[in-house]
């Protein structure tokens, strides 16, 4: 079965040449030419992953991607024709996987569309995978991306999944923040520390309503994973 991919943007003309390409890509292509369609399509459609406009009237690309993070974990690449760093690190703080800025490559953009999918492991095309990874409470599956800590499943987004998974491979070893950039974002995507530790809390606050404390900060050095034999402390 085609992977579906919702592309949302306001431009016509860019959602004809999406379309053409992805489905040249042999994607199943659906579309929204704003925020609130989009929304709609995300719930009735259940895309494997959205291509999201940053700059769209009355409901802008953020505020999508905000919206659609307090339910599900999508993959998501933003599109802005400002490049405009704000915008980048808003987008990407909000949750998104990928950004890349107008004008871009048809090629480019169909290269970043595949190797996200391969990392939620959507694709039928991926290379063998390290399968599930015990650590204490904490356990880790990327065959199939799931993530638990005890009996109890916590959704994460693709970044999120990769940097808890580049940590979980090697238990005791403190990470710099560009370490986790360099495993979490394949293509040349400008990430900042705050990014990254954006992304890192959002980890932890999703594993706190599970009772659970996997990642340690080593202050002045990175982040580790702990032993994840105990609970959350106060």
């Amino acid at each position: 079965m085609k992977e579906k991919i919702l592309i949302v943007d306001d431009d016509d003309n860019i959602r004809q040449v999406l379309n053409y390409v992805l489905s040249a890509a042999s994607y199943a292509v659906i579309e929204a030419s704003d925020g609130l369609q989009a929304l709609e399509l995300v719930k009735r459609e259940n895309p494997h992953l959205l291509i999201l406009d940053i700059g769209m009237p009355e409901l802008e690309g953020t505020d999508v991607c905000r919206q659609i993070r307090q339910t599900s974990q999508v993959p998501i690449i933003m599109l802005s024709a400002r490049d405009d760093e704000f915008d980048r690190v808003l987008g990407l703080e909000l949750g998104a996987d990928d950004y890349i800025p107008k004008p871009f490559s048809n090629r480019e953009l169909v290269a970043r569309t595949k190797a996200l999918l391969r990392r939620t492991n959507l694709t039928h095309d991926t290379a063998p995978q390290e399968g599930a990874i015990f650590h204490g409470h904490l356990k880790l599956n990327a065959d199939t991306h799931q993530t638990w800590w005890g009996a109890e499943e916590i959704e994460l987004t693709a970044t999120e999944f990769e940097m808890l998974h580049t940590m979980l491979k090697h238990p005791g070893h403190v990470f710099s923040r560009d370490a986790l950039i360099n495993s979490s974002y394949r293509h040349q995507v400008i990430v900042c520390d705050r990014t990254v530790d954006s992304h890192l809390r959002r980890i932890r606050q999703k594993f706190k309503a599970a009772n659970g404390y996997p990642i340690e900060t080593v202050h002045g050095v990175g982040y580790k994973i702990n032993d994840c034999t105990s609970h959350l402390t106060p």
